[in-house]
């Protein structure tokens, strides 16, 4: 299911006990996003069509006459946005060309980067190395790794203090049968099961502490550490306006980590 199914919503829905009004305040409270996830983890029904869409680490490709941004953060993700199925994302990315992400994984971020690479630009992997006042440094390089998209749906952090969601709890309603309503649409929605640890593109934010996406605010991007460098427990959040993002203003997006 690439997107949410009224049908079935209401359908699980009963199977749990759950009523149908909070059924539909669980689908006005969800967006879509996509999972950019290792082959292993695309969903068996899936992988037959696969295309890899994006990858964790490495060296970027830029260019003719631009370098490292000036903060020499490290490359953690690149995304071949021709090969993203946009109609599965609740914001505007470009239609081709490569998004390059450039940040901290490991301590809060100090300077950050999103590039667009537009399609067809004549570009050259950059080295890893730079000079600085005669002294030779390295700038930290992830392990390249290969993702593919898998679509989703994400729910707001609140959607359960809904009316008719928060009647349910302070009546008679089930907790964990709303619980186990919520993990069943969620793994639908997903082909089956939601991947874990991940980089994900679009939709509600999963933080481990406030939401960043609130207001005017939307998801771009959100990154779990161990998803770049298997010893690095953090998340790490990219948020932006619907307007700046929709518009490539990356310059305004805001980055936070989570610890």
């Amino acid at each position: 299911m690439t997107a949410i199914d009224e049908r079935f919503v209401h359908e699980t829905a009963a199977k749990y006990g759950v009523p149908g009004p909070v059924a539909q305040e669980l689908m006005a409270r969800s967006r879509p996003c996509l999972y950019l996830v290792p082959y292993e983890q695309v969903p068996p029904s899936q992988r037959r069509n696969a295309r890899a869409a994006a990858r964790t680490g490495g060296l970027p490709a830029l260019p003719d006459g631009m370098d490292w941004p000036e903060g020499r953060e490290p490359l953690v993700l690149s995304v071949d946005c021709a090969a993203l199925p946009h109609d599965d994302l609740g914001i505007e990315l470009p239609a081709d060309g490569h998004l390059l992400v450039f940040t901290e994984i490991e301590y809060p971020p100090e300077s950050s980067v999103v590039l667009h690479i537009p399609a067809g630009a004549r570009t050259t992997e950059r080295a890893a190395t730079y000079d600085s006042d005669g002294e030779a440094m390295r700038i930290r390089v992830y392990e390249p790794r290969t993702l593919y998209p898998v679509a989703g749906l994400t729910l707001d952090s609140d959607w359960q203090e809904a009316p008719q969601t928060r009647a349910f709890l302070d009546g008679d309603g089930d907790e964990e049968a709303l619980d186990s309503f919520e993990e069943a649409v969620l793994d639908a929605a997903a082909g089956g099961h939601r991947p874990g640890v991940c980089v994900q593109i679009g939709g509600f934010s999963d933080p481990w502490d406030m939401a960043p996406d609130g207001g005017d605010l939307v998801l771009f991007a959100q990154m779990a550490g161990q998803a770049i460098d298997y010893d690095v427990f953090t998340m790490n959040l990219i948020v932006g306006t619907r307007e700046d993002i929709a518009a490539r203003r990356y310059v305004g997006l805001r980055y936070e980590q989570q610890c």
